[in-house]
């Protein structure tokens, strides 16, 4: 459910937005880059697959808030 929001914060949801989708596809690379190795840290390819969750269900509640509601 989107709220009503603001000029200013709808630009500060943009901003943060477009910066954790920016960091999501670096950690994408990153952890592509891992696995190509041949002594790949697991842990740490876990911990990068665990943030990159994190952050895809951060830019999800942000869409939702930027974006209005519908009603069918």
């Amino acid at each position: 459910m989107a709220l009503q929001l603001s000029e200013e914060e709808l630009a500060e949801f943009e901003s943060e937005l477009a910066r954790l989708k920016e960091e999501h596809r670096d950690l994408d690379g990153a952890i592509e880059a891992l696995e190509r190795m041949v002594a790949g840290d697991q842990l740490q390819i876990q911990r990068l697959k665990k943030r990159k969750l994190v952050l895809r269900d951060r830019i999800s509640y942000l869409e939702d808030q930027i974006t209005p509601d519908i009603i069918a």
